[in-house]
Parts: C-alpha cells; structure tokens; sequence
C-alpha cells in the first residue's frame, strides 16, 4: 500500500505557513499571542501578550514576581540583540548577614533568596524599544483570565496540593489566593487571581492616566511597578513579615523599594559560536547559556554526520563534553559586572582542542574537570546528592523540573515566536512561582527565589554579593544559517535546559530532523555536576534516559560506565522551536507532559 503521507511519524504536525507561528508552553498563551498577530502586532508585542498570559495560566512556572532572558533578532535593527531581565540581589544581602543568620547556603524558599524581580520591566523594555502596539493591547487578554478565570493545569493543582499544608500552617497569605474556601483547587476547574488581576489593572490605570503615546505610557506604567505601589507593597512585606523557609527558620527579607528603584532591565550583545553553516547566540555568562556554545566548541572535532540520535556514540559524545563544560560554568561563570568571565578563551580552538583530549569514546568520566585559565575561576566544593530530590520539590526549593523518576513537580515556561516580516524572539521566563514564597497580598503574587544559586562562600565567580546578578539557568536561544536569522527554541528544566537545546540542534543539523522530530526523539539528561539550586548537590555519573532509548544504547552506556536511570518514556524536555525559512514561518512544540502547544498560518 502507498502512503499518502511517507514522512516520519511525530505526535503533532510541524506548524508550517507565511503569516507567523508561536510556540509556547500552554494553549492559552499560544492562542493569545497568535491573536496579537492576527491584530496587525509583531513578534514583540506578541512575546509580551504571551508572557503576561503564561503568569496567568502557568502560576506554578512563573510569576510577575520572576526573571527572564530574552534573545532576538529585529529585523528594523538588523542584528540579534539580548534584553537581561534578571534582576539583581538586594543592597543587605550580604555574605556576612547571611552567615549571621546560621547559613550555609541561601535557602531555596522564603524570602532570603528573592532578588529584585526583573520581568515587568525586561516586557516593558521590549515593549517600548521593539513593539508596536499600547500597554493596554498586550496586558488586557491577562488581566481578563487573572480576574474571569481559565482551568487551572493538573499540575499547577498538584503543586498546590504539595504545597497545601505550608499555606495552611506559615504562608496565610498563599492560602488566601491558591486555597480558595480552603481546599486544593481541582484540575480543570475554573481559577480566578483577582488580587493579581487588580494589580496590573491598577498598573495599566495608572499608565493611561497621564495621557501621550504609547512610550510615555510605558515608562509611567515601569515607573508605577518600580516606584509605586508595587515597590511600595514589596517592600512593606519584607521589612515586616517573618517567612518560614525550607532552612526550618523564620527570615525576614532584604528587599527594599530602593532596590527596586536602582534596578533596570539592559540589552547586550549576546555570545555567539560559528558551528559550520550555523551561528549560535546566546545571553551571557550571568547565564548558564555559554555551556551550548562550549559544548559545540568540543564537539565539532568529531564527525557527528548521520550518526544515529539515539546510538550510543552519539549521546555518549554528547555527555563527555557537556560534562566538561558545565565544569567550566562552576568554575568560571558570573555576573560580568562583578566578574571577569574568559570566555574568548573559553571558546578558543586551542582551549576546546586541548579539553577535546579528555573526551574519552569507551569510557564515562566520574570527576568534575573543570579547565584552567591563569588568573580566573575559582574552586567549587563539590557536595554529593544522598537519596532523592523528592522531598525538597515537594518543599518547594529549587527551580522546580522534572523528576528522575517520571514524578513532574514543576517546570518553568518557554515560548518562541517569529512573525511574517521576519522577526524572531525566544524566552524563558521563571522564578516568582506558586511554591517558592508567599504571596503579597496587595499584589497577588509572590517574589522569585533565584539568589539561591549564589555561593555563601568568597571568591568564587558565584559568590553573593549586593547587586549582583546570579547565574540564572534560563536560557533562550537563536541561530543564524548561512548569514541570515534562521531559529529560536529552548526548553524549561534548571540545568538540563541546555542540554535539551543542544541535543534538538543536533538533531536538527546532523540528524537531518526537521523542528518537530527533533523534539520528539528520545532524550536524556545529566546529572554529573553540581545543581544551581539548593541544596547545590551533584550525582556524578548519573545519565537519565527516557524509556524510549533503545536497550542496546541503554546496555552500552552503561559499559561504558554511565550510571544509568530509566526515566518515564516521555520524560525529558519540554522544548518549543521556530524558524525561518523564506517564505516558510515554521514551528514545534513538546508532547510531553505538561504539553507545549504551536500556532500560525
């Protein structure tokens, strides 16, 4: 029999049309940013109506309260450009006051760790300097499903169910918001934030009062969050409230409205790697991002072409150099306003040739070996992981993802867009999440947790200090084919977000894997170095395959000396990606799980 379609089986169709596509992590969000598409916006302004949304439907993922990076190409500005929207820790949040609390490290939850929240002001920026449309446009379809309601996600009901009996017994003001008559929300029952709708309703109110175009509505409505009563409720709660956080102590917070006015969000230059047609961008190191560009550095001494994706050869080539550049990171990333980062070394032919030699084909490295650059890094003391995450996921610590095991106890959110004239944005907001602290009541949301990734010890790349950026996970990225803007895509995940991108890249250019197909494919993940999250432990060795890998992959890795874990079939990631291909617009997203969804025409 012929087959009237003899491609590849994938879950979904690759979205293909002229118009434009988005791709994100929830229907609704998708939906929404494919309408401002529809009503004459650009990518950009699609990107902030959708990232307004997922903090609506995704409050377990992300929140106003968080951070997030973007990376895009404009095609009026003819250049790919990074907006940092990961704010900074506060003024008193100092090494010494930390250990003068009893710490060793920040603990994940509470509100030790909260910097100042970078989001509204990074979509404002964007909105301003890249938009076209007024604040009303892209906030309104949020404001609508904070105060009318959508049906809340399983697992943002799962998250609160873990989360149940903090609310009840230390955090009040969370279960006033996400215990509504004091029971866990049901999957699919309608779900309302008013405080939070009534916040940006209030925010959008005043940005309209004072009349003129759009930019000044933008700038007053950037002014009311980090001047105005947002400042001011934030910081009326940390000078006032004692949080209990996962350290089992009550802290108060150092966040102050000064803080929140000292700070705002910046463009940069992004890092780039030329792999063969191919230029890679990404934010840099204040994000954990340069790992893709290091890992493509050492891997294109070998001949990838054709290899099976899901050989053993060809993920164990992949997890030799991952391991050695996320060594790199411990050793040397930072906020390069505090630290001197080497990446033109890091990246040089003649460092990745000479770490090239560690790679060895037959056998999985056990260490941590990080490179040597006179003059830079520094020495992170490796903390060992004992028994499971489990626990500290259902405490809400960390940058929730997805369990070794099949559990999900969370994730962040990821969207990628790319309109009909070619622009093309990619984002992966996170932080100010359900679990992470309480929330404030006259806002109705909590502040991120991200200062958890700094070290309480001195002298390291990653060593807290006031006003410093931590080494965020959230990382978006953006290639260019043979000169031209070609592809956004990026996944959730802490610190397998880069893992994933780098193996759907590969996928795609070695594998011969359209968007799709590459997200599909089996995937895998490492645990080998030390978390960015509390409690920073790592599991050396440790390589997690979906069930899906082949058995003779799984019994050759694990010869090879890989201490492999079988995770749930469809386990790992939840990428979304989008490119262009004149006239194509194209665009994938993840079936696992907690679905990502694509949009275009």
């Amino acid at each position: 029999m012929k087959l009237i379609n003899p491609n590849p089986f994938t879950t979904r169709p690759e979205i293909v049309g002229t118009f434009g596509v988005v791709a994100s992590t929830h229907w609704i969000a998708t939906a929404v940013g494919m309408g401002i598409l529809e009503k004459g916006g650009n990518a950009f302004d699609a990107a902030v109506a959708t990232a307004f949304t997922l903090q609506v439907v995704e409050p377990h993922l992300c929140g106003p309260g968080g951070d997030v990076p973007l990376i895009l190409n404009s095609v009026k500005r003819g250049k790919t450009e990074v907006i940092c929207g990961q704010g900074t820790m506060p003024a008193g949040a100092t090494i010494a006051h930390y250990k003068s609390l009893g710490l060793d490290l920040i603990p994940g939850t509470g509100m030790l760790p909260a910097c100042v929240p970078g989001t509204f002001d990074a979509y404002m920026l964007l909105l301003r300097d890249y938009g076209t449309m007024r604040l009303a446009d892209v906030l309104s379809p949020a404001i609508g499903y904070f105060l009318n309601g959508h049906p809340l996600v399983e697992r943002a009901s799962a998250t609160i169910a873990t989360v149940a009996d903090n609310f009840r017994e230390h955090w009040p003001t969370s279960a006033a918001v996400f215990l509504p008559h004091d029971e866990v929300p049901k999957p699919a029952s309608l779900f309302c934030n008013t405080a939070a709708g009534n916040a940006y309703a209030r925010i959008l109110k005043e940005a309209e009062a004072g009349g003129g175009g759009r930019e000044a509505e933008i700038e007053r409505a950037r002014r009311t969050w980090s001047q105005g009563f947002v400042a001011e409720a934030i910081d009326r709660f940390c000078r006032t409230q004692d949080v209990m956080d996962v350290s089992g102590r009550r802290n108060r917070g150092v966040m102050t409205g000064d803080d929140l006015a000292r700070w705002q969000a910046t463009v940069e230059a992004p890092l780039t790697y030329d792999y063969g047609r191919y230029t890679v961008c990404k934010a840099g190191p204040w994000t954990q991002g340069p790992v893709v560009l290091q890992q493509l550095a050492l891997l294109e001494g070998f001949d990838l072409d054709g290899m099976d994706p899901t050989s053993a050869d060809f993920i164990h080539l992949q997890v030799e150099c991952l391991k050695l550049a996320y060594a790199d990171r411990e050793a040397f990333y930072g906020d390069p306003a505090f630290v001197e980062v080497p990446m033109p070394t890091l990246l040089s032919d003649a460092y990745n040739a000479d770490r090239r030699r560690l790679v060895d084909r037959a056998k999985a490295s056990l260490e941590l070996r990080p490179g040597k650059v006179e003059g830079y890094g520094g020495v992170v003391k490796l903390r060992r992981a004992e028994g499971s995450r489990t626990a500290v996921a259902a405490s809400g610590a960390g940058e929730p993802t997805v369990g070794r095991m099949g559990q999900t106890s969370g994730d962040t959110v990821h969207f990628d867009i790319v309109d009909r004239d070619g622009n093309m944005i990619s984002s992966t907001p996170s932080g100010g999440w359900l679990q992470g602290s309480p929330v404030i009541p006259e806002l109705g949301f909590p502040l991120g947790t991200r200062g958890q990734m700094f070290w309480l010890e001195e002298g390291l790349p990653g060593s807290l200090a006031p006003g410093k950026r931590p080494r965020t996970t959230l990382t978006p990225t953006l290639c260019h084919r043979d000169g031209e803007p070609y592809m956004v895509w990026g996944s959730p995940g802490g610190d397998q977000q880069d893992q994933w991108v780098t193996q759907h890249f590969l996928r795609h250019v070695h594998c011969g894997m359209n968007l799709q197909e590459a997200i599909d494919a089996p995937a895998w993940h490492s645990e080998h170095f030390p978390s960015s999250f509390w409690p920073r432990t790592a599991r050396p060795g440790v390589l997690v395959l979906e069930g899906r890998v082949p058995q003779a992959t799984v019994d050759e890795l694990k010869r090879r000396g890989h201490e492999v874990e079988i995770n749930d079939q469809w386990s790992e990631g939840r990428l979304t990606a989008a490119s262009r291909e004149d006239p194509w617009r194209k665009a994938a997203a993840n079936p696992r799980g907690m679905q990502g969804y694509a949009a275009g025409r």
